[in-house]
């Protein structure tokens, strides 16, 4: 158990201490303001606050975990050995930075609440972000500062048993769209027809009748080659299925299509399923509350998590939704279009809520890999050679890897080529942790 001396226990700090010393590290925390009690302590103890009280492992504070609400924050990002660092702390600390504070800034998503640029869709831009203009969206930062922490404790108390984590995969594999010609209904199939005509689209036109008519499989149909990896890896995947009302954002099949609800009962045997958000869902409750409902009765499961449509977050109310809707795990906090760590870390954390200062119930799993993001590399070999050097960097300090891919990008398309490859490297990643 490590004891925290500090000056004032807020909810910001127990927050992040528990994210990088219990989380991250194993380590119990709990915290004291008294003086006494802290010197009593005859195991691990540090101290976080504005001066030292003796010769104990001290982290000087900085004031963001004492405040309320927003405030304009001067972040200097500086280099720091390999990683970078800051809000510095000065030369009595036992680290040059506040990396408490500075996780919390990261965890919370602070500055997604600050005025920024959005794209068309309303999404925050990883350009927009203190990551990306400094050059660090590539490193697992918390989880790297919470390591130097654990240096100083292991220097200061060797003989205390501290715990080992070990890599972990969580792929997530998205379905927007679960066929590409199947079960369409007639409108939007004669609407497909006549769209190829139009076009000239002839191999289109083909493809279309050769699956209608059953002789070759549809080619977002990747379902059976999914569930035979699934059988062979331990690292269970999660498939999350938008079942959403068609609209100009939204094109699934319909759950009044019986082929459509016994897909995704036939990949719930195998699977774990999770329900993508439909676009028009982030901003009704009430159509989000629905959807939740509709996919329960598909599975019968209770539903434990989600992820959004379009990748798009709007904090706070995309996830104070879902807590009130009582779901428990979202997988929404990454990029699209950059490969990283949106939140900086690669450790599943709690949603902290800036605007009510709580701690919530609701678990954020951060991706770090998209499947659109790697197309940016040209050659299957800058792909994979990318990708490595990603996994690489969870590796180093045992984090967990969340992958997210889509039914097509397993399809023949073109495109698409050598993305089963990709996928199959990082399930057999886990096997050299």
């Amino acid at each position: 158990m490590l004891l925290v001396y500090t000056h004032k226990i807020t909810p910001r700090l127990t927050f992040t201490f528990k994210h990088v010393c219990k989380r991250i590290l194993g380590i119990p925390v709990t915290f004291t303001d008294k003086v006494e009690d802290f010197i009593a302590h005859n195991s691990l103890k540090m101290s976080y606050t504005r001066q030292p009280l003796s010769g104990e492992i001290f982290i000087r504070s900085h004031s963001i975990l004492f405040e309320q609400g927003l405030s304009d924050i001067d972040v200097s990002v500086q280099h720091w050995d390999t990683t970078i660092g800051f809000f510095s702390t000065g030369e009595r600390s036992n680290l040059p930075y506040d990396i408490f504070a500075a996780s919390f800034y990261l965890l919370s998503r602070y500055e997604e609440y600050l005025p920024h640029v959005k794209d068309e869709y309303g999404r925050y831009l990883a350009t927009e972000s203190i990551a990306y203009k400094h050059d660090f969206l590539d490193q697992p930062v918390v989880d790297i500062w919470a390591y130097k922490l654990k240096e100083i404790l292991v220097e200061r108390f060797p003989d205390f048993d501290f715990p080992e984590r070990h890599y972990s995969v969580k792929p997530v594999i998205d379905v927007p769209m679960a066929y590409y010609f199947k079960n369409k209904g007639l409108l939007r199939t004669v609407g497909g027809t006549l769209g190829d005509l139009f076009r000239l689209k002839l191999r289109q036109l083909y493809k279309r009748y050769s699956t209608l008519t059953g002789f070759v499989r549809d080619p977002y149909d990747t379902f059976k080659w999914i569930i035979t990896k699934q059988k062979h890896y331990n690292s269970k995947f999660i498939v999350f299925f938008l079942i959403g009302s068609y609209s100009t954002f939204d094109k699934n099949i319909s759950t009044n299509k019986r082929a459509f609800v016994s897909l995704i009962k036939s990949v719930s045997d195998y699977c774990k399923i999770g329900l993508k958000a439909s676009y028009f869902a982030l901003e009704d409750i009430n159509i989000l509350k629905k959807e939740k409902q509709k996919l329960e009765s598909i599975t019968n499961f209770k539903l434990e998590a989600t992820r959004n449509s379009y990748s798009k977050l709007n904090l706070p109310e995309s996830y104070r939704n879902l807590i009130e809707l009582e779901v428990n795990q979202d997988y929404t906090m990454g990029y699209i279009n950059h490969l990283g760590f949106r939140a900086g870390t690669c450790t599943p954390f709690q949603f902290y809520d800036l605007d009510y200062e709580i701690q919530t119930p609701l678990q954020v799993n951060p991706f770090q890999c998209f499947d659109y993001a790697l197309l940016k590399h040209k050659s299957q070999l800058d792909k994979k050679e990318t990708l490595l050097r990603l996994i690489d960097k969870v590796k180093q300090v045992n984090g967990t890897f969340v992958p997210v891919f889509h039914n097509y990008t397993f399809s023949d398309n073109e495109r698409w080529k050598g993305f089963r490859e990709l996928f199959t490297l990082i399930l057999e990643s886990t096997d050299e942790a």
